[in-house]
């Protein structure tokens, strides 16, 4: 089990990091005007996010999971969604948040990806992400239950991203 706590706590702190250059960004975008759309959304699905991982370490732990080929293939997933996160972030830059920002002169993203893929953080990362965490720990419930109550907030916060760059694409 200590491996996979190990592996669990390295890619919560890639994602505390994207998070750091998140802030960053919003900061400079409220300064430069952005109006933020769908503010308890961010709050509920930031929410929703950390009691999904929590609840798979604990589901980890409960299990006394260990290293095997389904915890294996979950690091894999988790692998490419974060590598898929990167690539998002690199491609979008100065206007990538976790929150949905729209500033005065807001700058669309016509890349491959996002001409190929509608909403490639979402489906690309975020939900392999989750996948692959529930996999790293043997989390069935929190696969089960939890990805379908993520998926509901997801659908929302889709929506509201959709609302706001209405006119945009």
């Amino acid at each position: 089990m200590k491996d996979i706590i190990i592996i669990f706590a390295a890619f919560f702190a890639a994602r505390l990091c994207s998070l750091a250059f998140s802030m960053r960004n919003e900061k400079r975008l409220i300064r430069e005007g952005a109006v933020q759309y769908g503010k308890t959304n961010s709050l509920l699905l930031a929410l929703t996010h950390t009691l999904y991982y929590a609840a798979a370490l604990g589901e980890g732990i409960v299990r006394e999971c260990g290293m095997d080929n389904i915890a294996l293939a979950g690091i894999g997933i988790m692998a490419v969604a974060y590598a898929m996160l990167g690539y998002v972030i690199f491609c979008l830059r100065d206007v990538w948040t976790v929150k949905v920002y729209i500033a005065p002169h807001h700058r669309m993203e016509r890349s491959w990806l996002f001409r190929t893929v509608r909403h490639p953080n979402y489906y690309l990362n975020i939900i392999p992400e989750l996948i692959g965490v529930a996999l790293l720990c043997h989390a069935w419930y929190t696969l089960s239950i939890g990805l379908p109550l993520y998926g509901l907030v997801l659908i929302k916060r889709i929506r509201i991203e959709e609302e706001a760059m209405k006119g945009m694409w």
